[in-house]
Parts: C-alpha cells; structure tokens; sequence
C-alpha cells in the first residue's frame, strides 16, 4: 500500500526571527494564507488517502502538528525522542510502517517546502512511486536548475532508464558547491538540485540502510522488535540514544547502486533563506519587500516588516527582518550564515528567550 510520510520536526533556523524554537518555518504562512504544512498536507491527500499520511516530528513540535491538521489521526503522528538527522527518523518511520505492512511504499516529504504545479506534481510522484516498486529502487526528484545555487545539493543523471517524465540511474550525489562549481554544473547540464523528496518501498530502503549503515540498522530492528508491546516507548528511546545520528543522503543516497531521479516538471522551491524568500517579495523601487515597509534611494535590499513600520534609505544589499522582539539586519550575500549565527546566540546562553 502507498503511503506518505512528511518530515516536520525541523528548526527552520536560516530564516531566524520569522521562524523560531517554538513556531519554525513549516508553521509560517509567509507566502499564501496557509502554512507550509497544511499545503503539504493538501497538495499530498490528492495522492494519497488521509488515513495513511504520517508525520514524524519531536515532541515540541506534537502538540502544534495536531492543532495544526487535526483531521489527521494523532496515531499517525510519530515522535522521535531525539533528534538523529533524516536517516534516522525515516528509518524509525520505515520499521513502523513496515510492521503495519509488509508491502508498504513511502513518499517522503519535506513539510517546508513551496510547490506551484499540482497536476504535475502528482504525475511525477506517480512515476515514482512506479519506478521504486518497478525497479525496487531508491527513487528522488530532482529539479532543473535555473541558478548557480550553493544553498542545494545537486544529482548527476547517468542514464535515462523510463518514461513520459524522464527518469535516470543516479551517477552520483553533490553536496552544496561553492559558486564556481555550481555554475560549472549548470552549464554540463545534465545536473538536477536535490529536492529532498523520496519514493521507496519501506523494506527496500532498510536494507540499503543495513549495507550503508549497519549499526544504526540495527539499533531500528530492536526498535522494529519491540513495536506494539509494552516496552515500546522504552527501547525506543534507549536504542535513539545510541544512534550516531547522519542525514539520508550522507549516508544512504550518496552510496546506494539503486538510486533513480525523476525529473520534475513543478515548481519548486524550499525557501530555506532569505534569498529564496526574497523571490516571493512585492517590489518596491528596486527591492522586496513585506508588510509596512518605505524604501527610498536603496537597491537589493529584501525587508520584512511585521509589526513595525520600516523606512529604508541610501542603503545596498541589506536583508532587514523585523519580527517582533527581534529585527535583524544583515549582509544579504551571507544569508546561508544565519543558521551559525543562532547557534552563536545559543551559545552565549542569555539570548535563549529570543530564540
């Protein structure tokens, strides 16, 4: 049976103040009038049936997800007791769907991300979900870039193996380059951005998980063991504490011999800064702007205005955010640097009630 699984538990910190610890980015309704997260669960629901959505998110984040979709069954919302990156929660979300059924097909989703194309959107997870149960592989989307991004990663297309949407055999995964790399790889062509979207059948993708990453295999079958008996929430967290946590393409995707990427015809974009939310500004003599903002004599600035009203004024490559008890302002050429900057905050230990 198909089955969706959407990644809720992250921080959103690379767009700090507009998302904090307590309502990060797939809660915020910053480009249309529902969050990140309901549009997930909207956009998905046309694919799958409601009742075999899942969530895996932290215990912070449990409360709000049920608020936030409460049609969803609190059932289908797992928690992670720790946070062990991305291989980790999709494994403990693959031994839980695995034990509910043998046969079961994940899509993976982040749930922060901008989608605009929703019939091609679900044609290309179709020809996903086909070529993962097909060719029992790992299978990702990948997007066209349109830019010399560093903020993404990026996927080699080998040979093209199916299909009215193109699919390829993976040659290889980059991690985010530097600039010049990231406009040599544009001008090859034959690279796609890493989307962070997955299709794969649940036992498929945990046995790559024990060729790639054995110990933390087998920490999710003691889990896998223990599921649906009393001990559960115990082992569950005993075994997480043991686990050296790493993110699925460091250890899964940049390895496997059974990777496929389909290239999608969508829209994408997973507004993990302020460059990229900076795209979806009204503009302003020069600039983007949100909210009560005036900007005079200033070019490249990005301004965000929430409470306050922002007057701008001889001023070049800014990024202004004000939210709230916080208004940062910054170089808007260092916008990947944001996610350094809370934890240099985090670290000073008396700016935690900004956070």
């Amino acid at each position: 049976m198909l089955y969706a699984l959407i990644l809720a538990g992250g921080k959103g910190t690379r767009l700090y103040p507009l998302s904090r610890e307590e309502n990060p980015k797939q809660f915020l309704d910053i480009i249309n009038n529902k969050s990140f997260l309901r549009n997930t669960i909207d956009r998905i629901k046309k694919v799958v049936a409601l009742e075999n959505i899942y969530m895996v998110t932290n215990k912070d984040y449990y409360g709000k997800i049920c608020e936030e979709i409460p049609e969803l069954n609190k059932d289908n919302v797992f928690v992670e007791p720790a946070n062990k990156e991305t291989a980790t929660c999709i494994g403990l979300s693959a031994v839980k769907l695995l034990k509910k059924d043998k046969d079961a097909t994940m899509i993976v989703l982040p749930s922060d991300h901008y989608i605009d194309g929703e019939q091609q959107f679900r044609d290309t997870i179709e020809n996903a979900v086909e070529t993962a149960q097909r060719r029992r592989g790992l299978v990702t989307i990948g997007v066209k870039p349109t830019r010399p991004e560093t903020g993404y990663g990026y996927i080699e297309m080998g040979n093209r193996v199916s299909g009215e949407i193109p699919t390829y055999k993976i040659s290889r995964f980059l991690e985010k380059p530097n600039l010049e790399v990231a406009k040599d790889l544009l001008m090859k062509g034959n690279y796609l951005w890493n989307s962070g979207m997955f299709v794969w059948r649940a036992d498929v993708f945990l046995r790559e998980m024990e060729k790639y990453l054995g110990k933390t295999y087998k920490r999710l079958m003691d889990i896998y063991v223990s599921l649906d008996t009393e001990n559960e929430d115990k082992i569950v967290e005993n075994q997480y504490n043991l686990i050296d946590g790493i993110s699925v393409d460091f250890g899964i995707m940049q390895k496997t011999r059974k990777g496929y990427v389909v290239k999608c015809e969508f829209v994408w974009d997973d507004v993990g800064n302020y460059g990229a939310l900076s795209r979806f500004l009204k503009s302003h003599n020069g600039n983007g702007v949100r909210g009560n903002v005036f900007i005079e004599q200033s070019e490249n600035c990005s301004v965000f205005a929430k409470d306050k009203f922002i007057i701008g004024f001889g001023v070049k490559d800014l990024v202004v955010v004000e939210d709230g008890d916080v208004i940062l302002i910054m170089d808007k050429n260092r916008d990947q640097e944001v996610k350094h900057l809370v934890n240099k905050l985090k670290e000073k230990g008396n700016y935690q009630g900004y956070l």
